[in-house]
């Protein structure tokens, strides 16, 4: 049964308005046009790209992964130059503290009375669009500086909350190869972000093109796509999308297959072997509302007011690479998250 079939239940039977579709409509153009002008900077990396506004408009974060020169930092601002967003860019070193990120109290003397006064001097951090580079480079301390802004859309400072404006998006970049001097993110954190996403070599067609264009003249002017209050509708939108029962199902089938069996567990003698004995931790039910989440922003991206179980399927990798802890067996065998997320693709039937 296919997730759009009206036999299927959705969970919100509510029809489309005329206001809605044209939501959608407003948004394929603007997917469109977002390509073409951040094609104007960026090669290729269209998947990258695409995860990136997922993410945006899941109200999610994302993590990218790849060897410095590839153009990670390049990508994000150039996203956020097209959507208008305002843009900070915080370089994570050993050195930096949390304050240096979220704020800190300053004392301040009024030149005509003389008084002094405690006033908030807010960081980089108030911002749409964060760019958190080398994240790891950082100690855990300033690390757990971002958690509550990126779950709760506020800042703590002293006994004062304060709260950021919406869109707020994190993307953060991690070198994979260079691990000297760094401090891996804990998985209460790497749960934060929505995606991780790798960011592979160019082709070499590519790689000429990006060699041609950055060693000439050219100057290149993006035009802003989206601005921040048509981003925060869009992703209102989002959550608006119907989804089937069966798809929310697919969903929690998924990320249940991830869990390695116990013997209390009745059907543990049904689970296959090949998946579960990699699998020390598997995901938490996050997992299963990023799947749905990104499968209806997929949905929109593409035109659809509904979500597909290949919505969900598309959704699979990205969120739960960074969210299994594999065992010995896995590092023995080679064998890495993507691989076992496949493994779980290919056993987990549609319903």
């Amino acid at each position: 049964m296919a997730a759009s079939d009206p036999a299927a239940r959705p969970l919100d039977a509510a029809p489309a308005s005329a206001a809605d579709l044209q939501a959608v409509a407003r948004l394929r153009e603007a997917h469109q046009q977002l390509k073409a002008e951040i094609a104007k900077v960026i090669v290729g990396q269209d998947a990258v790209i695409e995860s990136l506004l997922v993410a945006l408009l899941c109200r999610g974060h994302a993590l990218m992964v790849g060897v410095p020169g590839l153009g990670k930092t390049l990508m994000a601002r150039t996203l956020a130059r097209a959507l208008a967003l305002e843009y900070r860019r915080i370089q994570f070193t050993p050195d930096l503290m949390p304050a240096d990120i979220t704020g800190t109290d300053i004392i301040m003397e009024d030149p005509e009375s003389g008084r002094r006064r405690m006033e908030f001097l807010r960081g980089p951090l108030f911002a749409n669009f964060v760019l958190a580079d080398e994240i790891n480079r950082a100690p855990p301390k300033t690390q757990a500086a971002l958690l509550q802004a990126m779950q709760e859309l506020e800042v703590t400072v002293g006994r004062q909350t304060y709260t950021l404006a919406p869109p707020f998006f994190v993307v953060a970049t991690q070198n994979p190869v260079e691990q000297e001097g760094t401090y891996p993110l804990p998985e209460a954190q790497l749960d934060r972000f929505m995606f991780n996403i790798p960011v592979n070599y160019p082709s070499p067609q590519e790689e000429a093109e990006i060699v041609k264009s950055t060693t000439s003249n050219t100057t290149v002017t993006l035009q802003p796509i989206l601005t921040a209050e048509e981003v925060v509708r869009l992703q209102m939108l989002v959550r608006g999308v119907p989804v089937a029962n069966d798809a929310v199902n697919y969903a929690v089938a998924i990320t249940g297959m991830s869990r390695p069996w116990a013997l209390e567990d009745p059907q543990a003698k049904a689970r296959p072997d090949d998946i579960h004995r990699f699998i020390r931790y598997g995901a938490s039910p996050r997992a299963s509302q990023y799947l749905v989440l990104g499968a209806k922003a997929r949905a929109l991206l593409h035109g659809r007011f509904h979500v597909d179980f290949e919505d969900i399927r598309a959704m699979a990798i990205p969120v739960l690479r960074h969210r299994l802890i594999l065992n010995f067996h896995a590092r023995a065998e080679h064998i890495d998250a993507d691989e076992v997320v496949k493994r779980i693709l290919k056993k987990v039937r549609t319903p």
